[in-house]
């Protein structure tokens, strides 16, 4: 699938970003722009598992690990209880291999350490939506 293609396919899907930081979010929005996927935004961990429990509309999220009233590893497993195929992808500051793993296994399906460019975080999004067409 090249770069058009997964364009292509995120056209009306619902990508929620739960980051806290204005700078970040504005960053993965512009990454999707032009897609037409749809960007929602959670600013902390507990907005977060509150969208997903009232918008099984949402298609992957994207969540930041550091996050203010709920971090990110509690919001992660709260919304793999709420939507267990729910694809999760985390992001961090912190590249350090324990803090993959702890993702890993707080549920996360993958993992992307900031900062990243916008093909790691498209091939990230292709891998978990699209699992079939690599």
């Amino acid at each position: 699938m090249n770069k058009t293609d997964i364009i292509e396919k995120l056209k009306d899907l619902s990508v929620l970003v739960a980051e806290d930081d204005e700078i970040n979010y504005i960053y993965i929005r512009e990454i999707f722009r032009g897609t037409g996927a749809v960007i929602l935004h959670a600013v902390n961990g507990k907005e977060a598992v509150e969208m997903v429990q009232n918008n099984d509309k949402i298609d992957i999220v994207l969540i930041d690990i550091k996050m203010p009233v709920m971090n990110g590893y509690d919001a992660i497993k709260k919304i793999r209880e709420l939507r267990p195929h729910l694809p999760i992808i985390a992001q961090t500051a912190y590249a350090l291999s324990d803090e993959m793993l702890k993702a890993l296994n707080a549920g996360s399906n993958d993992y992307i350490s900031k900062p990243f460019k916008k093909d790691q975080l498209l091939d990230l999004v292709k891998k978990h939506l699209f699992p079939n067409e690599q």
